[in-house]
């Protein structure tokens, strides 16, 4: 953790706003006090808070329900959130740099290039970017549906060492933290142990979208792609970049993914589904082979060559998901099929694979 050059750190909303919403300066100072200790490590902020920012001024009391006036609480407070983080650095000589995400910024590959190019020029040039989801275009078929995921995602693009995730609780417990006798998990080796612990959602104010549930995805994906992850509370937030003893660490369970592969698992939206026959579904899975017409039992969906696509079995379980190379409209009529008489009839363009290993990662072994 002390070695660590690049880090990505999570705040949540609860840890910067008050319950009746609003920016909490005390808060956010606090923070940034803690993260500008440390001027020789790159450091890529990752802040909820527009919306929970968004509500007072707009004379809401609870975060809203409905997507339109989420969008526009998020107008109002994202100005707010970075004008505070950015007179907040400026007491260090610090600058920030705003940088919007939406999950087409991360599955689409073009957009995943320019998004880490961004990131790392804002890096070399000394600057705290402050990475939020775009909630004020995003739409619930492209939203990352919190930050936990999308900070898990970042760590991944600009290679960080360690991601931070801080809370309002001091780590992870075995039981729900209120109630006597339950312990904190110091440390995490693998999912093994997590089996049986009781993993709260959000909490009571009523101004994030995640909670304990979210926290524990985005530090397996993070561990599961290398990355070793701390999560703490945002009072503990030096204690975390300084290699204190505090909240739960997860060990890295994997190596450093392809980027293409993480973000096809965890930030593309499947634009259809095609349903793989048994044998199919022990190709892909067991032997790793590519999705050929032979295996395709049917087709979900409307979708276009180069979108990605969910392999499902005939039970309905998602297995897989991949590039497909055809359009909807054309898989109909290759299904069942060898791909040597679809090149004898159709033509040597139908002589290939539906979804090549290559273009495919696993949702389950």
């Amino acid at each position: 953790m002390t070695a660590a050059r690049r880090i990505v750190v999570k705040i949540g909303s609860s840890s910067l706003t008050t319950a009746v919403g609003g920016l909490d300066a005390d808060r956010v100072d606090a923070l940034v006090d803690a993260l500008a200790r440390y001027q020789a490590k790159e450091i890529v902020l990752v802040s909820s808070g527009a919306i929970a920012a968004g509500l007072s001024p707009l004379g809401l009391e609870r975060r809203p329900r409905d997507l339109a006036r989420q969008q526009a609480a998020a107008s109002v407070g994202q100005g707010l959130l970075v004008a505070r983080y950015t007179a907040s650095f400026a007491r260090y000589g610090r600058r920030v740099g705003q940088v919007l995400l939406t999950s087409d910024d991360t599955s689409r590959r073009a957009h995943y290039r320019n998004a880490y190019r961004t990131l790392d020029q804002l890096l070399a040039m000394g600057t705290v970017p402050v990475v939020n989801e775009n909630d004020t275009v995003a739409t619930d078929e492209i939203r990352f549906g919190d930050n936990d995921r999308l900070a898990a995602l970042v760590a991944h693009l600009v290679r960080a060492d360690l991601l931070v995730l801080l809370s309002d609780v001091d780590g992870l417990y075995n039981g729900n933290p209120a109630t006597p006798g339950t312990t904190r998990i110091a440390e995490v080796t693998g999912p093994a142990d997590l089996a049986g612990i009781e993993i709260g959602s959000a909490g009571k104010a009523g101004v994030g979208t995640g909670g304990m549930v979210t926290k524990v995805e985005a530090a397996r994906i993070a561990a599961a792609a290398g990355i070793p992850v701390v999560l703490t509370a945002a009072t503990h937030a030096g204690d975390a970049l300084a290699g204190g003893p505090t909240g739960t660490f997860f060990h890295p369970t994997g190596r450093r993914a392809a980027d293409r592969m993480l973000w096809l698992a965890h930030a593309s939206e499947p634009r259809g589904a095609l349903v793989l026959d048994d044998g199919a579904v022990q190709a892909v899975v067991e032997r790793r082979s590519s999705l050929l017409p032979a295996g395709i039992a049917e087709v979900e969906g409307e979708f276009v060559a180069g979108d990605p696509v969910e392999l499902r079995d005939v039970r309905g379980r998602a297995v897989a998901r991949g590039l497909v190379n055809f359009d909807a409209r054309e898989i109909p009529r290759l299904i069942g099929r060898s791909t040597r008489d679809l090149a004898r009839e159709l033509g040597p363009a139908y002589e290939r694979e539906v979804v090549h290993r290559d273009d495919l990662v696993l949702l389950r072994s």
